[in-house]
């Protein structure tokens, strides 16, 4: 018999990170945590990456995930705020990869489609339907919603990303 796979989903900000765990076993989704990661608005960037940096590294040290999954960026108008949101993003994709546990990366519309069902879903649509598809979660702010929506997605595209990799690593 095979173990429960932990995955972590994670929505980088500068402002708030949101983090979410899933466990999957089989065909069976459950929900182990969320929250988000918040920085202060005063902080110089140095100090807010390194707390988002120190928050992660407590969610990985609580759950012990062996998949993470992290939202791709998406690029907007302001160049400064796209940067910013860049940077924070670098430190959600460094801190699992920095512990061993390998990294996925899903676009904001694939994850909207996935959980909600189309690609434009809005945050309202996302929470409720992580509300049914892990009926014991609690997040308590759309970046934590969020971030077990990136989870969810790892979970019903892990074998095809994973498949992917080791294609690619095989070359």
């Amino acid at each position: 018999m095979t173990r429960p796979i932990r995955i972590l989903g994670i929505d980088p900000g500068l402002r708030r990170t949101g983090w979410g765990m899933v466990e999957i076993f089989g065909n069976r989704l459950g929900f182990l945590g969320c929250g988000s990661v918040t920085t202060r608005d005063d902080d110089t960037l140095a100090a807010r990456l390194l707390a988002i940096h120190d928050g992660l590294m407590r969610v990985l040290d609580e759950f012990r995930p062996d998949e993470a999954a992290v939202e791709a960026t998406f690029v907007n108008k302001d160049a400064k705020a796209t940067l910013k949101l860049g940077q924070a993003r670098g430190i959600a994709v460094v801190v699992p990869a920095k512990a061993g546990v390998p990294v996925a990366e899903y676009a904001p519309n694939l994850v909207k489609k996935s959980i909600v069902g189309a690609g434009h879903g809005d945050k309202a649509q996302v929470r409720m339907m992580i509300g049914v598809l892990l009926p014991k979660a609690d997040p308590r702010s759309d970046d934590a919603a969020d971030a077990l929506a990136i989870a969810v997605t790892h979970a019903h595209h892990r074998q095809s990303v994973l498949h992917a990799a080791m294609k690619m690593a095989a070359r």
